[in-house]
C-alpha cells in the first residue's frame, strides 16, 4: 500500500526540486534519486538504491527512495554491489518502475 504525501511535504519536495534546478546540482546526489545506466539489454548498473527485495535468476527487484525498479530476464545475476551502486548483468527483457 502506497503512502500518500501531504500537501506541506509535496510543497517542500517541490521546493527543494527548484533549488537544486536553479542551483544545476546534480539531483542524483541532492534528491536521492536512483541512476540507472544500461548497455544493451546485457548489462545494468544502478546508483542509490536502497535495498535487494528480490533475486533469482529471472527477476531482481529493488527499492529506491522513489519506488521499486524490477528487471526482469534470463540469467539475470548481481555481478557485484555496495552501499552505493550495484551491476547486473544478463539478458534483461524489461526494466519495470513503480
Amino acid at each position: 500500500m502506497k503512502k500518500k504525501q501531504s500537501a506541506a511535504a509535496k510543497q517542500k519536495e517541490s521546493k527543494r526540486e527548484i533549488l537544486v534546478e536553479s542551483l544545476k546540482l546534480p539531483k542524483d546526489m541532492m534528491m536521492g534519486a536512483f541512476m540507472l545506466s544500461m548497455t544493451g539489454n546485457q548489462e545494468a548498473f544502478i546508483e542509490n538504491y536502497r535495498g535487494i527485495l528480490e533475486y533469482s535468476d529471472t527477476c531482481i527487484l529493488l527499492q529506491t527512495k522513489s519506488g521499486q525498479v524490477r528487471f526482469e530476464g534470463t540469467g539475470l545475476i548481481i555481478e557485484y554491489y555496495t552501499n552505493e551502486d550495484m551491476k547486473i548483468s544478463g539478458y534483461i527483457q524489461s526494466v519495470i518502475f513503480g
